[in-house]
């Protein structure tokens, strides 16, 4: 099987000249393109020295925005993405490539608590990685781990749902599961990033957040939507036992509650029906292909 490997790069020209030597002497064959998203350094310049193929875009698009160009642009039947910073150690790629030789589509490189950048870090991704589980059905260990092996023409299919900014680990893993494609989760050594993160903890802490429920509503909308619902009609109802007993009454606010209720479920059932629309015409047109 070809391999490419793809790293999106800003401003990580340190990071390169340890990652790229490591990588090229592990994987030779391989097709290393490191997409360089607007850098300001000599991140581009460093690439091209130690053999990498180097997509550059003339302002920063996001690392999303990176991961999609080189998707596009590689030629490997299996892409492994990892990032430019030197966190990933290259020495775990044999065990992402076992695992798919197994069968998996999607093999993520799983993070454990020390390799988290802080402790807000680590506590903001344990609980992603609880409510994808939850949504998934699937035990999630690392949601957002940027280190990932997957078959090329499976990935290709979710392009058009990968945001330009973070988290395109978040959207391609949640696509993967709700597809009914192989994901498992491989433990891997982290090491610390060489330069300064690009990840905002407030900012994009909640584009995370809100990347989670807006896949959630693709994955499977009811499972969003009825305990929703659920918890405008117990609210509603116990407000109504509570102004019964007082006051011997339904009053205005129980009746909105319960109309909540109702549409909360009704957007829900239609979002389902949505959702399988959606898949279904990626389907045909993978097969038109």
């Amino acid at each position: 099987m070809h391999i490419s490997v793809i790293l999106p790069a800003k401003n990580e020209a340190e990071g390169l000249r340890r990652t790229l030597p490591s990588l090229r002497a592990l994987v030779p064959e391989a097709e290393i393109i490191v997409v360089d998203d607007g850098s300001t350094d000599a991140t581009a310049e460093v690439a091209k020295e130690l053999g990498a193929k180097v997509l550059s875009s003339p302002y920063s698009m996001g690392n999303g925005a990176a991961i999609k160009r080189g998707a596009r642009a590689a030629s490997g039947d299996i892409l492994i993405f990892m990032d430019a910073d030197g966190q990933h150690d290259p020495a775990s790629i044999p065990r992402l490539l076992a695992r798919l030789e197994q069968g998996y589509d999607m093999v993520v490189g799983a993070r454990d608590w020390n390799g988290h950048a802080g402790v807000s870090r680590g506590v903001a991704n344990a609980f992603y990685n609880w409510l994808a589980s939850r949504m998934t059905g699937f035990d999630v260990k690392d949601l957002t781990s940027g280190f990932r092996a997957v078959r090329a023409s499976k990935f290709r299919e979710f392009l058009h749902l990968l945001p330009n900014g973070f988290s395109y680990p978040t959207t391609s893993t949640m696509a993967f599961f709700r597809s009914a494609y192989g994901v498992i989760f491989e433990p891997i050594p982290v090491a610390k990033r060489i330069g300064r993160s690009h990840i905002k903890p407030i900012r994009d802490g909640i584009r995370f957040l809100l990347i989670i429920f807006k896949i959630a509503t693709l994955y499977s909308p009811l499972k969003l939507f009825v305990p929703v619902a659920a918890g405008f009609f117990l609210t509603g109802l116990g407000y109504y036992a509570w102004t019964f007993v007082t006051m011997g009454r339904l009053t205005n606010m129980s009746t909105l509650l319960f109309s909540a209720t109702v549409i909360v479920f009704l957007i829900g059932l239609v979002s389902e029906q949505i959702t399988g629309l959606t898949y279904l015409a990626a389907r045909r047109e993978r097969e038109r292909e």
